[in-house]
């Protein structure tokens, strides 16, 4: 490896080198220790020191230095890494590194050496030997990746110890590298900690001794900071087996940062394929880099903080002040702009927060040259100002701006972008309207004309209360709108959510849901988006409308707007509109609930927008096959209820029960558990804080219940409890009697249940359990995303394994080892091979025994791993033919169910079912006329032989082998089960085969001779039986040849049925018809052949001695990897030998 050259002074290099080689203006050295036949104590001592000093010199045990004659300082141009630490006892591995730093000697003696002579200047001879170093590093090829990290030169070379070190493929990419300490027990172990798109990697040569530890990111189940005895802050790694602890970063927030990034997309890649869209910069992880995990973290953050579309891009945060008029001064915060949006927040949580559509920018017209577009530099006293417009006449001023004018010209270029894909009709009345009115409404809310009726019925004092109160909240809203804004573009502050808190006036709601979850923005920008979707849904019928027309009249039915055609009428185009729109996730339960209370408040094609806001973006992953979305915020609540309300933990051993209870709360937004009335105010937090209300809600009912929660005796006394609680919340604003959810349960004799009101109950949980931040809440996601995906996989495990198990023979531990074997073999095709097919990609929404899949490669990489039947070079041939066997769909893809039924058989299975599988590994369909052997001399039909049926023995006695094979057959006959589909016989080109697949078998067994005698025994026998049939067959033939009908008659007691007739169970009639082809027809049965076998006992022993799995588990776990990287490095091998002179 060449090196950016350097200067060192040999005095100070305390002799740890010793010169190998040397000329006029080169040396070639070794790291004292490094090599030595004689060194072992030397070696180790400076393998700890490189180690624990944590220097660039452990990096090259040899390196090249350019001498420079006259001069005491040397550079170092070139290193030669030792591929096995610094053990010298490693002779080959000591090999492979002197050719290495030979090859560059010998480079620099051919090509630099006398050249050099002819310069007189030895400044001009160091600068001409640099420029030609650094020109070499330019051409390697790894400066490739290394260009895209800070320090390129450090990386190559932490590039270039990861390859050496564990010998991954080439595809596995290096994202970055720490120096760390990985603890074992007690004992901690200086070393690099190497982090690439798949795997976490430690290595440590400490003492003479190397420790490599590999860990896949999907094996991980848990990733936290931690302490421990002897350091205060630590990495804990958690997989099935074992945990790993690594400290002594010198940053560990930011290792902890890219770890979290790393495992949440190589998890979700891989195992949520359902749910998890890539980032554009993601969708090749070979090109993964850590600024890229840096950069999809803020990314992430920044949709969560302002809840906005997937496919933004944040593009640049930028510290600023904004002028906010309520506070009279400007406010501290930063700037965020992604492709569609302008978005501020003040560094106080809480303080300020503003979302700015650049679809709302005003584009101000063509004469005012100086504005030239929405964007307006002011130049005046304060520091490098930008105004923003809007259209409802509204100016964002921002200020104290870094590089203000390349932020002005990508706005600009962004705002052009824009307004082209969605042309805005600027309207210069002055409008003051709550929103932007679509153009195409398909009706008012549903709970316009309702509201009239239910006034009518309740007209007395207390109804009177209730308009007064709206009246109330109506004028605070207003004052509100005046001070910071009536649009998507308002001002944010505590303020607003104190209104929300209170409840938003009936006559805003759906207008303000429509702001707070910025669907506004998508209904201006798709006009006639909704009614085309609705013409081309309705009228289909598959099995997402008849789930759908099930559900319809389950949606609120207790409510008059769904007890007509009418309502369920609007409900059906919605849902059926959103099913096909995204098809993905179609339709799921409980949205048929969200989206009746969206259509009280909202027109349809707003409720439309509205839902898909919820879907896609405030509830991500909560409406697909696995709810995983909602699973993960479950066990995130029952992290808070630990920290928040512990004596209630404590007390409940098992949250999971309060987990489980608790789902419906997420899900439906309390609308299935609480009454409507009441619940449209927990409706009104979630657009405005999005789940985080939710969260916090859910602990104010906890903590309102906890000494009752404290008191039960099971689960389902917890369950009355909170259900008759949630039943018991009134709304003081509802004009009408109580729409309950009918979820309470209640016995007799029971005392009544208090009633709670729920601005009340919301306020506490605002005051009390609000001080969670997004960044926190989407960090809880994170970690706990890793433990569901990895629940679910268990519960995959545990459900194959549960069918297997009372199928086969195989030990369960032994059955979870191949198992995970059979897995991690699918995910190494993941890892280096892409583009993936979809059909051998993890599908979640399949059967248990169908998630993962092989195919022939792969199949046989485990084949010769795991088989007993290893036959040498003949291995890889019968992997294929039992592919072939168990491919019995012919989808070129089998489960480990049909994996594992075959290993048994090999491994548990008596002779004669073993025979039997060796036979059909034999005959069509696993042995096929392009078989890979099929080259082979013996494929053409073998001589004949008129040898009799009689073998001498050592003693001079003779065995008649016909009688005793004939009794055998008879034996077999009777115990053949009668309802088993009869094999069909094997041909002679097929048989040959099967001789072969036998001989390569007995290859290195102890009994390696009497094996083959044996078989050579037997093999001349089934030539005979075979040629006894061919010439019966061929005399039946050549008797009907005159023109006579084939009579049937039953063979003669002195006949046996198996050694005539027998030619591929050819009626007569056809053998007439084709006579030449009956003269050529060679066939021995399964029933000849393993009666032939057990009249040798050496045979019968080989395929009844006991097999034990464990060893090739055991070899198997370890030589995995080097198994696919061998195979990966010979289908490279000849694209060098093509691109070589």
């Amino acid at each position: 490896m060449w090196l950016k050259p350097e200067e060192v002074l040999l005095k100070n290099a305390l002799k740890l080198w010793v010169t190998q080689k040397s000329s006029c203006y080169f040396i070639l050295q070794r790291r004292r220790g490094h090599g030595e036949g004689g060194g072992r104590l030397t070696g180790r001592l400076v393998g700890a020191l490189d180690a624990v000093l944590d220097s660039n010199a452990r990096v090259a045990p040899f390196r090249i230095l350019l001498q420079v004659p006259g001069s005491q300082v040397y550079s170092p141009i070139a290193c030669g890494e030792l591929l096995s630490g610094s053990d010298v006892y490693w002779a080959v591995a000591t090999g492979a590194t002197l050719e290495e730093i030979n090859q560059h000697w010998d480079w620099l003696e051919q090509n630099l050496l006398h050249t050099l002579s002819v310069f007189d200047n030895k400044d001009d001879i160091a600068s001409f030997v640099k420029g030609k170093v650094k020109a070499l590093i330019a051409e390697e090829t790894s400066s490739r990746l290394a260009e895209q990290e800070e320090e390129p030169e450090k990386f190559r070379e932490a590039l270039v110890k990861f390859e050496a070190r564990f010998n991954f493929p080439e595809a596995e990419k290096l994202v970055t590298y720490y120096s760390c300490c990985c603890w074992k027990g007690r004992v901690p172990r200086q070393g690099w900690l190497y982090l690439s798109i798949n795997h976490l990697c430690f290595y440590s040569f400490f003492l003479g001794k190397e420790l490599k530890l590999v860990v896949p990111w999907v094996d991980i189940q848990k990733l936290e900071r931690t302490s421990n005895v002897f350091l205060t802050d630590t990495i804990r790694i958690t997989t099935r087996n074992k945990e790993r602890d690594f400290s002594m970063f010198l940053n560990l927030d930011e290792v902890f940062k890219i770890m979290e990034q790393l495992a949440d997309v190589t998890l979700r890649r891989l195992l949520d394929n359902e749910g998890f869209d890539l980032d554009p910069g993601l969708q090749e992880p070979s090109q993964i880099t850590k600024r890229d995990l840096e950069a999809r973290a803020q990314n992430e953050f920044f949709r969560a903080f302002f809840r906005l579309p997937r496919r933004e891009k944040l593009h640049a945060v930028l510290d600023c002040s904004l002028w906010t008029p309520f506070s009279r001064c400007h406010t501290a915060g930063q700037m965020f702009t992604s492709d569609s949006y302008v978005c501020f927040a003040s560094k106080e949580a809480g303080c300020c927060k503003v979302i700015l559509p650049l679809r709302e920018v005003v584009k101000q017209p063509a004469r005012l040259l100086s504005c030239c577009a929405s964007v307006r530099v002011i130049v005046c006293l304060l520091p490098n100002p930008i105004i923003v417009s809007i259209r409802s006449k509204m100016a964002f001023q921002f200020i104290e701006l870094a590089d203000r004018d390349s932020l002005v010209e990508s706005l600009l270029a962004r705002l052009k972008q824009v307004h082209a894909d969605h042309p805005v009709l600027y309207d210069t009345t002055g409008d003051e309207d709550l929103m932007v009115s679509s153009q195409n409404t398909e009706g008012a809310p549903l709970c316009d004309g309702l509201w009239k009726v239910r006034t009518t019925f309740f007209v007395h004092a207390a109804c009177f209360h209730l308009q007064s109160r709206e009246q109330i909240k109506m004028r605070l809203w207003n004052d509100h709108f005046v001070e910071y804004g009536r649009t998507v573009c308002m001002f944010r502050t505590e303020k607003i959510r104190k209104l929300v808190a209170m409840g938003i006036p009936e006559s805003l709601r759906g207008k303000l849901w429509l702001l707070f979850s910025d669907a506004v923005t998508d209904l201006a920008s798709h006009p006639g988006y909704y009614g085309n979707l609705v013409e081309e849904s309705m009228g289909k019928c598959c099995l997402v409308t008849e789930e759908i027309e099930r559900d319809l009249h389950r949606s609120l039915p207790e409510h008059p707007a769904f007890q007509n055609e009418t309502g369920i009428a609007a409900l059906r185009r919605v849902l059926t509109a959103y099913a096909h729109r995204n098809p993905r996730i179609g339709y799921c339960q409980s949205m048929n609930i969200l989206t009746s209370l969206l259509l009280l408040y909202a027109e349809e094609e707003e409720a439309f927008w509205l839902l898909v806001a919820v879907c896609e973006r405030m509830l991500p992953d909560y409406f697909n096959h696995r709810v995983i979305g909602a699973q993960v915020d479950q066990s995130v609540f029952e992290e808070l209820i630990k920290e928040q309300l512990p004596e209630l933990a404590e007390h409940m051993h098992d949250l999971s029960a309060l987990a489980s209870i608790s789902l419906s709360w997420f899900l439906t937004l309390f609308l299935s558990i609480m009454p409507l009335e009441s619940a449209v105010n927990v409706v009104d937090c979630f657009f405005y804080d999005g789940i985080k209300a939710i969260f916090q809600l859910g602990l104010a009912v906890l903590e309102a219940n906890a000494e009752d929660l404290c008191s039960s005796k099971d689960d389902s006394q917890a369950l009355m409890v909170l259900s008759r609680f949630l039943d018991h919340i009134k709304s003081e604003d509802s004009p009408g009697p109580r729409l309950g959810s009918h979820h309470a349960f209640f016995s007799d004799g029971q005392e009544p249940c208090p009633v709670t009101d729920i601005a009340d109950l919301i306020r506490d949980s605002y005051e009390k359990f609000g001080d969670q931040s997004v960044a926190q809440i989407e960090h809880m996601r994170c970690k706990h995303r890793m433990r569901v995906l990895q629940g679910h996989e268990d519960t995959t495990k545990q459900n194959v394994l549960r069918v297997v198990i009372p199928e086969v023979s195989v030990l369960p531990e032994d059955l979870e080892e191949l198992y995970d074997l059979f897995k991690r073999e699918h995910m190494m095709n993941c890892y280096w091979e892409q583009p993936r097919p979809v059909a051998l990609r993890h599908d979640p929404s399949r059967p248990y025994a169908e998630q993962y899949r092989i195919d022939a490669r792969q199949f046989a990489r485990l084949f010769q791993l795991v088989s007993p039947w290893t036959c040498g070079a003949h291995t890889e041939i019968l992997a294929e033919r039992t592919f072939r066997l168990l491919d019995e769909n012919m989808d070129h893809l089998i489960e480990f169910k049909a994996f594992v039924s075959c290993l048994d058989i090999m491994y548990n299975g008596e002779m004669n079912e073993k025979i039997k599988l060796l036979y059909r590994l034999h005959i069509p369909p696993a042995l096929t006329e392009n078989d890979r052997d099929s080259q082979s001399p013996l494929k053409n039909p073998l001589l004949s032989t008129s040898r009799p049926l009689l073998f001498g023995k050592s003693n001079g006695d003779t065995v008649d082998y016909q009688k005793q094979l004939k009794q055998m057959i008879k034996d077999l006959a009777k115990e053949k089960d009668k309802t088993e589909k009869e094999l069909p016989k094997m041909s002679q080109r097929e048989f040959i085969q099967f001789c072969k697949t036998l001989y390569s078998m007995f290859h290195e067994d102890p009994e390696e001779n009497d094996l083959y005698q044996a078989i050579a025994t037997v093999t001349t026998l089934l030539l005979q039986i075979g040629e006894v049939g061919q010439r019966g067959s061929s005399s039946g033939s050549c008797s009907q040849e005159g023109g006579e009908e084939p009579q049937a008659s039953a063979p003669s007691p002195e006949q046996d049925s198996v050694f005539a007739d027998t030619h591929n169970g050819k009626s007569p009639r056809e053998s007439q018809v084709f006579p030449e082809e009956a003269q050529r027809d060679w066939t021995v049965s399964l029933e000849h052949i393993l009666a032939s076998l057990l009249t040798e006992q050496s045979l019968v022993n080989f395929f009844e001695k006991p097999l034990d799995i464990k060893p090739k588990l055991e070899n198997a776990k370890i030589n995995q990897y080097s198994l696919k990287t061998c195979e990966m490095s010979r289908q490279s091998q000849p694209e060098l030998k093509l691109s070589s002179p």
